[in-house]
């Protein structure tokens, strides 16, 4: 390393725009690279920094040094460096904070105050001369000694305690000092045993010739497995450590996220249509950057596709990323490419503990790892050599991170393929508008699969319409007579049964009977959802619960009608009408712990279940060959949320649960329950064609000129007062009308401001202004200058948040 080059640029891992210069000591001059992470000083603290480059020049600055380097190699590749910047100017986000998002989570160090009690503090508090609140905290510290800031102000349900903690060291009641947070995700370390330089054997008793004569046939091995075959081991090591006979050293091991060991395949043999696509892209591969949406019906082989591509990369001795939306199928994705491509893959998603995942990301980075599966944050692996990324199910909103870096990771990748000029595939059988509108105007080459593998054909779809129903009573409202049928027929020939409804919960709108309230969180405007399984009120937003024996809020009755449904009334249900069936749920509460989806999934798989009964975490992806039947409870759900996309979102999610049945050799049928069937969203989904739905949702979003016809930044903002947070949008839409006309923008439109649609969530009241504009650089521009009005951030209690190509509008 040039040691002319003693200063780097540093982005901190804090909410600030800039980069900051720091100095090398002459120490670390030749360790620090763009990529690795420091500690330095940073006002009164010390944090986490990112090396972005190396400086010459100070320009005329007092320039601090940094404390230390915290890596022994850069966590991310140098090449990535445009690749984050361009992200953090896009999505109008710090750039520290744009780094620590894309590295795995535990990997911040950071100054934290903790607050502990004195003798004098003690006695003040037994003679009663403390005032009530400093009492309060004087009995926390009794209990906890030794209490983060943070903490204590959660203890006493006040964040801004700061003035009052400085009043109380200053009196010598509290001693408030400073400890660096450490990292906690940990590398895990484990001793191998070597052969050393040793003595006779004859000296040595049984058990330790024992271990020397197993490290001679091995050459080496770790102490864990050792201590297996010698539970003595690790004494015995030690004395002959101590002896010279051997030597005793520590290495990193990866740990195994996968589950059960997969057997390599024998790629099957490609028809006319994969492979003339295969053959397409293939050719085409290193000619630099191209974007190509492949639309395949459900069970068309697009995995297969997939593979072949990623293979071909892999022969170039380059890497690849295939990004999946929903970690329920990432186990499946996984397990194909591994019997295919085997040590090669690494998984990274959230599922996995922050030890497995910066383990998988350190195998990437010693490129033991060349293939990359994972959900919407893999995008950000640390490869230098990428030669394809694949966006499966292209078309998921899970790609939208909806908080912190609002990113689309279907939208990222395209970027970032271009910053690494390969080609890029945005796999779907329901293609996004904006993706299909794209290959429309030739922006992407469409490549197509029409027809199933295996030449199955697709289900047969049956409408029924839940208006004949309104008057029943009891099941027959949501289970219909056809469906109930339906249902019977497969059971007895042995098949299993898909049913489907995008809703958890047991009763999911409960009112009191004598005066109508209904059961709504405290802390948000929703009505709160009954659980049976955790015997409890919950709110899907916040978490509040309550205990279903709970009265009136309004009157005291104790009357509560359990109104609405979700997937545990349907099992209920189900499992009163066909007592002799396996029924098993798959939904958020299911899957809440660490491996129960997989263990789900491998029931289906298995035909140990015999109907599986879910929400959208089945609709799509999963291959169940033995699913004859699918069952639409309500198709309708999801068409009236206020949201220009309702429409798009409702047709994807069924034609995509739609095409679970019929996979295997026997034919399937869908029946599908909605209360609109002449709507052009159900009409499409029946016939299973994607354009015929394109064709009629394309006039709407050039109408009203919504994406893609436009870009939409939405501005969030929030706090725990209503009125403050009142007047602040109304000043803040002030403050946007007023830069319009200074700047003569005619290009943007300008929504609001005006309440979000669900006003408070978790005790924050909730308002939202939209920008609209055909002109993106314009738009994102205008958004930048807005920011930087100092009216619009000197709001101690107010939070702004910025969401760009927002996808939930509530």
């Amino acid at each position: 390393m040039d040691k002319k080059n003693k200063y780097i640029e540093v982005a901190i891992a804090l909410p600030v725009y800039n980069t900051y210069l720091y100095k090398i000591p002459l120490s670390l001059n030749s360790l620090a690279k763009p990529g690795m992470r420091v500690l330095v000083p940073f006002g009164k603290r010390r944090v986490t920094g990112y090396i972005i480059a190396r400086q010459k020049q100070n320009n005329g600055y007092h320039i601090k040094n940094i404390i230390d380097i915290l890596d022994n190699a850069p966590l991310f590749p140098e090449s990535m460096i445009p690749f984050l910047k361009w992200l953090g100017d896009y999505y109008i986000y710090p750039l520290g904070e744009v780094i620590k998002t894309a590295l795995p989570v535990g990997l911040n160090r950071y100054d934290v105050l903790f607050v502990s009690l004195t003798e004098k503090g003690i006695k003040q508090e037994k003679s009663g001369t403390l005032t009530l609140k400093e009492s309060k905290i004087i009995n926390i510290l009794k209990v906890k000694p030794n209490c983060s800031l943070k903490s204590l102000g959660d203890k006493l349900k006040n964040s801004r305690i700061n003035t009052f903690i400085k009043q109380m060291e200053q009196k010598g009641l509290i001693t408030v000092k400073t400890l660096l947070k450490q990292d906690q995700a940990k590398i895990k370390k484990e001793k191998f045993i070597l052969k050393g330089w040793g003595y006779e054997k004859q000296k040595l008793s049984k058990k330790r010739a024992a271990i020397l004569s197993i490290i001679e046939k091995r050459k080496e091995i770790s102490l864990k497995i050792l201590r297996k075959e010698i539970p003595t081991a690790p004494r015995l090591v030690k004395i002959l450590s101590e002896s010279g006979f051997v030597k005793i050293v520590e290495r990193e091991v990866f740990r195994d996220p996968f589950g059960d060991p997969v057997e390599p395949d024998i790629p099957p043999q490609l028809n006319k249509e994969q492979a003339e696509i295969v053959s397409y892209v293939k050719q085409r591969m290193d000619k630099g950057f191209q974007r190509y949406l492949l639309s395949g019906v459900t069970s068309s082989g697009k995995t297969e596709v997939y593979m072949r591509l990623v293979a071909k990369a892999l022969a170039m001795s380059k890497q690849a990323i295939v990004l999946v939306p929903e970690i329920s199928l990432i186990s499946q994705t996984e397990r194909r490419f591994r019997a295919r491509f085997g040590e090669k893959v690494a998984v990274l998603h959230s599922g996995l503990s922050k030890s497995e995942l910066f383990h998988q990301w350190k195998r990437i980075i010693k490129k033991h790892a060349t293939v990359v599966i994972g959900a919407r944050s893999s995008i950000f692996a640390p490869m230098e050599n990428l030669g394809i990324i694949i966006v499966d199910e292209e078309h998921d909103t899970s790609y939208k991170q909806d908080s912190s870096l609002r990113y689309n990771a279907r939208d990222i990748a395209i970027v970032r393929a271009k910053f690494d000029s390969i080609p890029v595939i945005l796999g779907s059988a329901t293609p996004s508008v904006q993706s299909y509108y794209n290959a429309c105007k030739k922006k992407f080459h469409e490549l197509k699969l029409e027809k199933r593998v295996n030449k199955h054909p697709l289900p047969e779809i049956t409408l029924i319409d839940l208006k004949k129903y309104k008057n029943f009573r009891g099941r027959e409202r949501l289970i219909t007579p056809e469906l109930s049928k339906e249902i019977r027929k497969v059971l007895d020939n042995g098949e299993q049964v898909l049913i489907f409804l995008n809703r958890r919960g047991f009763a999911t709108f409960s009112v009191c009977q004598d005066c109508g309230k209904t059961v709504k969180c405290k802390f948000c405007d929703i009505s709160m959802t009954l659980h049976k399984d955790y015997n409890e009120f919950r709110c899907h937003l916040c978490g509040f619960s309550l205990s279903p024996r709970i009265k009136c809020m309004k009157c005291g009755s104790l009357k509560i009608n359990l109104l609405g449904f979700g997937t545990e009334k349907i099992q209920e249900m189900l499992q009163i009408l066909f007592p002799d069936a396996r029924i098993a749920r798959l939904d958020q509460d299911t899957a809440s712990k660490k491996g129960a989806t997989v263990r789900i999934l491998k029931k289906i798989k298995n035909r140990t279940v015999d109907i599986i009964v879910g929400t959208q975490m089945l609709a799509k992806g999963h291959d169940f060959p033995s699913i004859t039947l699918v069952g639409i409870i309500c198709a309708d759900l999801s068409l009236n949320f206020p949201d220009f996309r309702a429409g798009e979102r409702t047709f994807q999610l069924l034609a995509q649960v739609a095409g679970r049945a019929g996979r295997g050799e026997k034919k399937g049928k869908v029946i599908l329950q909605t209360y609109n069937p002449e709507h052009f969203s159900i009409k499409a989904s029946k016939h299973q064609d994607f354009r015929e739905f394109y064709h009629k949702e394309i006039p709407f979003r050039q109408g009203l000129c919504y994406p893609p016809f436009s870009r939409i930044i939405q501005l969030k903002i929030s706090g725990t007062d209503k009125n403050k947070v009142k007047k602040y949008s109304l000043m803040a839409g002030e403050i946007c009308k007023n830069l319009l006309r200074k700047n003569k923008q005619n290009e943007i439109q300008m929504l609001g401001p005006i309440e979000a649609g669900i006003p408070k969530i978790a005790l924050r009241y909730r308002w939202q202004i939209l920008l609209k504009s055909s002109m993106g650089g314009i738009i994102n521009k205008f958004v930048k200058e807005l920011i930087c009005n100092k009216k619009i951030l000197n709001q101690k209690h107010i939070r702004i948040s910025i969401d760009v190509d927002p996808y939930l509008m509530m």
